[in-house]
């Protein structure tokens, strides 16, 4: 007997899998109660043969799926995420009623990745995407000392700090505005690279860069003072050099309802108090 089927003398099940909509869900206990809900109200395509994912769960696990589908783990298609965590900045609001519709009717937001190239001090070389940041981070008690390169010109020859950031327009109002960095527009072609509690040049409080620029980030005295990088959720511990680009190639696209659109939100981030 199909999963997804009604109950004796209960309402059927509408059919959206014949749309090709597919569900997944966290393994939060709150996210796994709203599925069995969604369950027992729709059916489902299966979630690599659906062409659009309703994702049900927090930010991480917005990103989990994205970085699934960027690491070719799972089809590339829009998803519709509802808030089954707890910020839920990149989800829409949970809840059951007129889900085809609030699908169909979507704000189709597209968002592009950075692409992360670090090579550590043993001279391994690794390579991942960040939807949000890549942050550089101390390992130690010792402050980081990093060089900061801009399209191959050095712009700041040593920041002695806690750490240091790329963040994407989508990723501004994460890490990077908790360490003070500034809010992107969605639509902004820019990047923001942000300081972690700087200790020099003290006052230096970041730069905005066009998208297109090339960061490149050294670390120096890396034996003595380790540095880890990390693209979004993904860690690669005692780097010597990090090369952060923007990768237009692959981008993704997040579904919005639309007086709740992600665009509009990050605009209204710079008016909380």
């Amino acid at each position: 007997m199909n999963a997804d089927a009604a109950k004796p003398g209960g309402k059927p099940p509408l059919d959206l899998s014949s749309r090709g909509v597919g569900l997944l869900s966290s393994h939060t206990e709150v996210a796994k109660a709203a599925e069995a809900l969604l369950r027992r109200r729709f059916t489902f395509a299966e979630a690599d043969q659906a062409e659009v994912l309703v994702a049900l769960g927090g930010d991480g696990f917005m990103l989990h799926t994205l970085h699934e589908m960027l690491d070719g783990n799972r089809p590339c298609v829009p998803v519709f995420g509802m808030n089954r965590g707890t910020v839920g900045f990149l989800m829409n609001e949970w809840r059951i009623d007129r889900l085809p519709d609030r699908i169909e009717e979507a704000k189709a937001i597209r968002v592009a990745p950075l692409e992360m190239r670090a090579t550590t001090v043993a001279g391994n070389s690794f390579t991942h995407a960040a939807i949000n940041e890549v942050s550089l981070l101390r390992e130690t008690r010792q402050t980081a000392k990093i060089e900061i390169a801009v399209n191959g010109r050095v712009a700041l020859p040593e920041l002695a700090c806690d750490g240091v950031l790329v963040a994407t327009p989508a990723g501004s109002t994460a890490y990077n505005l908790s360490a003070r960095g500034p809010i992107l527009p969605l639509q902004a072609r820019m990047l923001a690279l942000t300081p972690i509690s700087p200790f020099r040049p003290r006052r230096w409080s970041g730069a905005i860069l066009p998208d297109d620029t090339a960061v490149s980030l050294t670390i120096l005295e890396a034996h003595n003072r380790p540095v880890s990088a990390v693209a979004d959720q993904t860690e690669v511990r005692d780097v010597a050099k990090v090369e952060i680009r923007l990768d237009r190639d692959r981008s993704l696209t997040l579904l919005f309802d639309p007086e709740h659109a992600l665009d509009e939100r990050i605009a209204m981030e710079q008016f909380a108090t």
